[in-house]
């Protein structure tokens, strides 16, 4: 028997064999790969085989029963039902590096993201259907109006590559808006600054995009004069994730002067 898709959850099941199979595709092989909301197990047919080890997190119950009769007695898939927004990923998967899959919920996509990015450290790729715009937004280069913290953050550590959209019609029930699959590779180059003293440097610049950093960046008490004048006339999304790590370093300085 099917599982009944649960709206307070978000849930909208994937129905088209082909795009299940280019998500897969989609996925580098590996040792350890988490499915996030596997639902009835549709794309997680075709994860079989992609890692020594395919971990299947799932919060619905019901989904949970679904799976577990599913792959009973199948070596290799191990099913947890829990919250990937509250699981230790650590714990989970013992420090090993692991790459993440989904068709994640619309309502929790952002969250996901990051919490994949509390985690970077140990996620080496994900690659996930998002809602369209906020795959775009990932994916967004500077100056473009669908720029952003998400943008920012995720561009710091990995290179997002937008693979293709998906309509509507091909999900159980269907939303009602287009999906975008995207997939995340972690740069080799990573800054050398706190993650979230730089969250906090992005947040507070997006948080009033339409002033000048002059103006947005004021509460955290950067000292102007250290801040070169071409960067302070500036609005947030005209700056490129390195000029915010540019501007975190001069943020971990003055504190330091303080």
């Amino acid at each position: 028997m099917a599982v009944r898709p649960k709206k307070f959850l978000g849930q909208h099941f994937l129905t088209d064999k082909n795009i299940a199979r280019k998500i897969a595709d989609a996925v580098d092989e590996t040792e350890i790969l988490i499915e996030v909301g596997p639902g009835e197990g549709f794309l997680t047919d075709f994860l079989i085989g992609k890692a020594s080890i395919l971990i299947l997190i799932e919060k619905d119950r019901e989904s949970v029963a679904y799976l577990r009769r599913k792959y009973a007695g199948k070596t290799g898939i191990q099913i947890l039902e829990a919250d990937f927004l509250k699981i230790d990923l650590p714990e989970i998967t013992k420090r090993e590096k692991v790459k993440i899959v989904g068709n994640f919920p619309y309502n929790i996509s952002s969250q996901i993201v990051f919490k994949l990015l509390e985690n970077k450290d140990l996620v080496s790729e994900a690659v996930g259907m998002f809602q369209k715009e906020v795959a775009e937004r990932l994916a967004a280069s500077p100056g473009n109006k669908t720029y952003g913290i998400l943008s920012v953050l995720t561009q710091l550590y990995y290179s997002p590559e937008y693979l293709f959209t998906v309509p509507e019609t091909v999900f159980r029930p269907p939303p009602k808006v287009k999906s975008g699959v995207i997939r995340l590779r972690k740069k080799s180059g990573i800054p050398n600054i706190d993650y979230e003293q730089i969250k906090l440097l992005v947040k507070t610049a997006f948080n009033q995009r339409r002033k000048t950093l002059r103006n947005s960046l004021k509460k955290l008490n950067l000292q102007a004069g250290k801040i070169p004048e071409e960067i302070l006339k500036k609005r947030p999304e005209e700056l490129s994730p390195q000029d915010f790590v540019f501007l975190a370093k001069l943020l971990k300085t003055n504190e330091k002067g303080n």
